[in-house]
């Protein structure tokens, strides 16, 4: 009758499985917190963007969404958001001439219209705004 039990082999192998999981995994999931970082922030933009429009649409006058060169914005006359400090971001839009960037949305829900590119390391998110609808657009990696 045969004892029940590993062997050693069977033990080897279980343990190079595991040391292998351990050295692979982490490196791994680092880069995860940077592109969930980046989609987090272009999302809050892309949120900002609409709701600027929406307040433009509601008051019947035009609204700003205002960027300034250390990572701040506003929408509207709202509360000043602050980009997280690892993110560089830049806007293609109309200068207001004090070094920040603004898209205006105007009663008809239209726009100036604008390009916003977010990015960290190598990654890259688009948020664009249409001049004509005002649509705002996340880049498809972002939703």
């Amino acid at each position: 009758m045969r004892a029940s039990g590993f062997t050693f082999v069977e033990m080897l192998v279980v343990l190079v499985v595991v040391a292998l999981v351990v050295a692979l995994v982490p490196p791994l999931l680092a880069g995860g917190e940077a592109r969930l970082q980046l989609a987090a922030a272009a999302r809050e933009i892309a949120g900002a963007l609409r709701e600027t429009r929406s307040l433009a649409i509601r008051e019947g006058r035009s609204e700003a969404f205002v960027l300034d060169g250390a990572g701040r914005f506003r929408a509207g006359a709202g509360l000043v958001h602050r980009l997280p400090e690892e993110l560089r971001l830049s806007i293609t839009g109309v200068a207001d001439g004090r070094a920040r960037a603004a898209i205006r949305f105007f009663a008809d829900g239209s726009s100036t219209g604008g390009r916003l590119v977010l990015l960290r390391g190598e990654r890259r998110l688009d948020v664009t705004v249409d001049w004509l609808t005002g649509r705002v657009a996340l880049d498809a990696a972002a939703r």
